[in-house]
């Protein structure tokens, strides 16, 4: 009888997980990506693996939690396509508090089917830079400004004339504005304080572009993150300037120690990886690439300090010539903030290159002054011992080995047995003289 009421409360059980399960299996889907960080290639990926993932599982919603300050341009065109060809609804909510859509990601916020923010967020100062990170004079910025303005006018007009006016605002006069502005001007949907609070907010909305045309359905909705893959996240990090910076000085510092001491391979395999990685960042960032002179300068430099020594000036000249390069590669004027390089990371690494080419220099020069211990040219100096008299030629031993010697011309005869030093060497015969 126990063991009946057991299993029929163990079948009850069951039971009752199915049906949780099932009820479960029912709830609308929304799936959360945590886009944080500058708009780049590997962000854009990041995105469109997202949209894939939430067709193929028929999410109910798709939720871009963004914080950027801007980025590049051209990525933000192949968003802006990405959402606008979405089969599931786009949400961008700019979130968590403190956070901003600035610059590009102001208009990437447009194209998405809905568009939130959480209290105390930014949104705008969307106006155009060049692929350089340089500010645009004249008619190209006047030409960038009105193609930017043409591209986001047709999404932002359902949302009414004032909507509009601001956004092209942003892009004009790089106006920004809080959550509560953008709300009052109708370039925004909802103020949210989280992802909860959101999706409530998001229930009987309509979500309409060329696309589709669908009322969400989130009351109740399940949340789950698509987390970054590691290759989004080694691009992402490659893309930070201070990484690319810290590559690029490594891989040319290893692949000149490989060229100045060859006959080894892990030197030039790790200079040659780290310079790969290194111009993937920078073809990506908006670098003036007139620093490389500087740079590749600075290392000729360090290269000729060693094989010439000049006692560290063009070691030093070498490190100014290294700061200058790296300073106006990453941080010509007009470059945003974000994707400058530390000043001091630039400064310190300089220095270090220094000390690391002066302490080469002193082993160098060490080298220079050690008397030769191998080869025919280190018998000179040493003292052996006729075992034949030598008048015009003979033999003497040195160490454990026999040697065809000759005296110095001029010199008295030396006797079997004498004490010799080797003066020179020619060829195989040493030229000795008496002690």
């Amino acid at each position: 009888m126990k063991i009946t009421r057991i299993l029929l409360l163990a079948l009850m059980i069951a039971l009752l997980l199915i049906q949780t399960a099932s009820a479960q299996s029912d709830a609308p889907l929304a799936l959360v990506l945590d886009a944080d960080g500058p708009i780049s290639p590997a962000m854009f990926e990041y995105i469109r693996r997202g949209i894939e993932t939430a067709e193929q599982r028929g999410a109910e919603v798709l939720i871009v939690q963004l914080n950027t300050p801007g980025g590049d341009i051209a990525t933000t065109t192949e968003i802006i396509q990405a959402f606008r060809a979405s089969r599931v609804p786009v949400v961008v909510y700019v979130a968590p508090n403190g956070s901003m859509a600035g610059s590009a990601g102001a208009i990437i916020s447009m194209a998405a089917h809905a568009v939130a923010m959480a209290p105390e967020t930014a949104i705008g100062a969307a106006s155009p830079i060049s692929g350089s990170g340089e500010n645009l004079t004249s008619t190209l910025e006047t030409k960038a400004k009105e193609i930017m303005k043409a591209t986001i006018r047709p999404l932002v007009e359902p949302r009414g004339e004032k909507a509009v006016d601001l956004a092209e605002s942003m892009i004009e006069d790089a106006i920004a504005v809080t959550a509560d502005e953008a709300l009052e001007a109708g370039l925004i949907d909802f103020i949210a304080n989280d992802i909860d609070d959101l999706l409530n907010q998001l229930d009987g909305f309509t979500a309409k572009s060329d696309a589709i045309e669908v009322v969400l359905n989130t009351e109740g909705a399940l949340t789950e993150p698509v987390n970054l893959n590691f290759i989004e996240q080694l691009l992402l990090l490659l893309t930070d300037p201070n990484i690319a910076f810290l590559l690029l000085a490594i891989g040319v510092q290893a692949v000149l120690i490989e060229i100045s001491s060859p006959g080894g391979w892990v030197a030039g395999f790790i200079g040659v990886v780290c310079l790969s990685l290194a111009i993937y960042g920078m073809g990506v960032l908006p670098v003036n690439w007139f620093g490389i002179i500087f740079l590749l300068t600075a290392f000729v430099l360090f290269i000729l300090d060693i094989k010439a020594p000049t006692h560290g000036a063009l070691t030093t000249a070498g490190v100014a010539s290294f700061i200058v390069g790296a300073l106006v590669l990453f941080n010509s004027p007009g470059t945003p903030q974000f994707q400058q390089v530390s000043v001091p990371l630039v400064v310190g690494m300089g220095v270090f290159l220094g000390l690391l080419f002066f302490v080469i220099l002193g082993f160098a020069l060490r080298a220079q002054k050690t008397p030769i211990r191998m080869g025919m040219e280190s018998f000179t100096g040493k003292i052996g011992a006729a075992k034949t008299d030598i008048r015009l030629t003979g033999q003497v031993q040195m160490g454990s080995e026999l040697w065809t010697a000759e005296p110095v011309p001029g010199s008295d005869v030396i006797r079997k047995g004498d004490k010799v030093e080797v003066v020179r060497v020619e060829g195989l015969r040493l030229i000795v003289r008496k002690k």
